[in-house]
């Protein structure tokens, strides 16, 4: 059994656990559910760098990552640095996440909130507006094309942006909807966990134009982001080269910099 398999069925009992707890009406009822969202699609169409940084404190693949960081320090560290928005994973099994880690961040920052999850149920994309997020991701690789409509439409419902997550041709031509707003190219292979950037350069042809594309994973360096700039990528979704230093926020900033070609401080 693969590793996104395991989740995926660890995740339909932790769901269902967690319906029981807490009505769809709780969650409607709560003051961030009427909040008005951020589109992270529009900021990416307008935005030089492209950078949506990942708070991750560790990974199947990768074990331990950073569980020293404190969540508010990321998300002030993140908007300070000036990315177009914060990825936050809220599994808590396999990447020490939760939703209150959503709820902070969304109490201290002002960034489009994507909820980074491994969604198999309508109820967790009510869960996601209730707690704050902008933007759902939705993983061709567990849905079929029949859930990945359903779910995608209801988040359109809520106003939530919504991140369609591919690995193959397979999964990407599934998943081409007019109610998914951005692509996301996944560099990671999950069942051997090898990541090439050659996957976002061979789909990227595929990907119409009026989605917008992203590639998730692997991206540490300032050449690999100029490289698939040329291939029609408006996102870099980028995690461990932030979450693995002492300052993420920090860490993003000069990175940033770095990407501009200059200074923030010569502005």
């Amino acid at each position: 059994m693969n590793i996104l398999n395991k989740i995926t069925r660890d995740k339909r009992i932790e769901v269902n656990l967690r319906k029981q707890l807490i009505p769809v009406k709780q969650l409607e009822a709560s003051i961030l559910f009427e909040r008005e969202t951020e589109s992270l699609a529009k900021i990416l169409k307008g935005s030089k760098t492209g950078i949506i940084a990942e708070h991750k404190r560790r990974s199947p693949s990768k074990q331990v990552i950073n569980h020293d960081l404190n969540m508010f320090d990321v998300a002030k560290g993140y908007e300070d640095a000036g990315v177009c928005g914060m990825s936050i994973l809220t599994d808590a099994k396999y990447f020490g996440g939760s939703l209150d880690d959503l709820l902070i961040a969304r109490s201290c920052c002002k960034l489009p909130l994507l909820r980074k999850e491994f969604i198999i149920d309508e109820y967790q994309i009510i869960e996601a507006k209730a707690h704050g997020a902008d933007v759902i991701l939705l993983i061709a690789a567990i849905l079929t094309r029949a859930e990945i409509k359903q779910f995608s439409e209801l988040a359109k419902q809520l106003n939530l942006d919504v991140l369609l997550e591919v690995h193959n041709e397979d999964e990407l031509h599934k998943s081409i909807m007019p109610s998914i707003d951005m692509l996301g190219v996944n560099n990671r292979n999950l069942k051997t966990f090898e990541v090439s950037l050659e996957t976002s350069k061979q789909l990227s042809v595929q990907i119409p134009n009026e989605f917008v594309k992203i590639s998730e994973s692997g991206i540490s360096s300032i050449e690999a982001i100029k490289t698939l700039k040329t291939f029609g990528y408006q996102g870099f979704l980028i995690g461990e080269t932030f979450m693995k230093t002492n300052d993420a926020g920090e860490s993003a900033k000069q990175f940033i910099e770095d990407l501009n070609g200059f200074k923030t401080s010569e502005i």
